[in-house]
């Protein structure tokens, strides 16, 4: 039976399990359960702290975890990615009174305020520089103003609570972040991690993309299959009007307007979009 840890709490949470759910999987808890059994594909799932789903999984306890890339990274565990999930997308900075720092080289010596301590660790002893470190477990914004620090250094999504506490960023991100399906260093993936993976990434490819149905003359085809090549590529069917043809391709979802109105432009008509659940490509 495969063991997967999911985060039962913050952004990660409900992203996670709804992944898993579009995966075909039981992934949702009706309580406050901590582990949830899905009898017909053979797999448990873990309900814990995202911040520990690195050491279940680094250490072997658990087979499969989702996690940040910043908490794996600030878990110190070395653990092998998966794939990339595409959600809970973050970046990590230091960030400091506004007007106060210009450089990072000038945080050397100042007391750093973070929920991610090893990750400002790594990252100054790179730089070469020296930092005291105050490790808070959130809301480390107003560390600064009660003066509990000099900067500090965080996940930031949009930077407006920073900005509300008089902070502006410091430098370039240290990192870019998102939710990431992890597993033990050194697995060899069975037959049951393959089929999880499958799945997901299916659920992954689909969410980029819708299917477009049209109606378009013989003339133009050449043109309108350059417009919509698909994923490898259209299917074509002849329709019961002369000279016409019905036509189905995969189209990236950002460009589902745009591709529309330049098929409508060179004469096609009767298109449809449709939303893809999940592909096996």
């Amino acid at each position: 039976m495969l063991r997967i840890a999911v985060p039962n709490k913050g952004a990660l949470s409900a992203a996670s399990s709804q992944l898993l759910c579009d995966a075909g999987y039981l992934a949702k808890r009706e309580g406050a359960e901590l582990v949830v059994a899905d009898l017909e594909n053979d797999i448990e799932f873990f309900f814990l702290r995202p911040r520990d789903i690195a050491v279940y999984v680094g250490s072997g306890r658990l087979d499969v975890g989702i996690t940040g890339r910043d908490l794996l990274q600030d878990s110190g565990v070395a653990a092998l990615e998966l794939v990339a999930l595409d959600f809970g997308h973050s970046s990590f900075h230091y960030a400091a009174p506004k007007g106060a720092i210009t450089d990072v080289a000038q945080l050397d010596g100042a007391r750093i305020a973070t929920s991610f301590p090893e990750l400002v660790r790594t990252d100054f002893a790179a730089r070469g520089l020296r930092a005291e470190v105050v490790t808070l477990d959130g809301a480390v914004e107003t560390a600064v103003r009660l003066g509990v620090a000099d900067a500090i250094a965080d996940v930031v999504e949009t930077g407006r609570t920073l900005r509300a506490a008089g902070l502006e960023l410091v430098g370039e991100s240290v990192m870019q972040s998102q939710a990431i399906m992890i597993a033990k260093q050194g697995t060899e993936l069975s037959p049951s991690h393959e089929k999880l993976l499958r799945r997901v990434q299916g659920v992954l490819v689909a969410r980029q993309y819708v299917m477009m149905d049209y109606d378009a003359p013989m003339v133009v085809l050449e043109k309108a299959c350059e417009i919509t090549p698909g994923y490898e590529s259209p299917t074509i069917s002849p329709l019961q009007r002369e000279g016409w043809v019905a036509v189905r391709a995969m189209v990236p979802k950002d460009e589902v307007n745009r591709t529309m109105d330049d098929l409508w432009e060179l004469g096609a008509r009767g298109i449809l979009v449709s939303a893809i659940q999940a592909c096996r490509l």
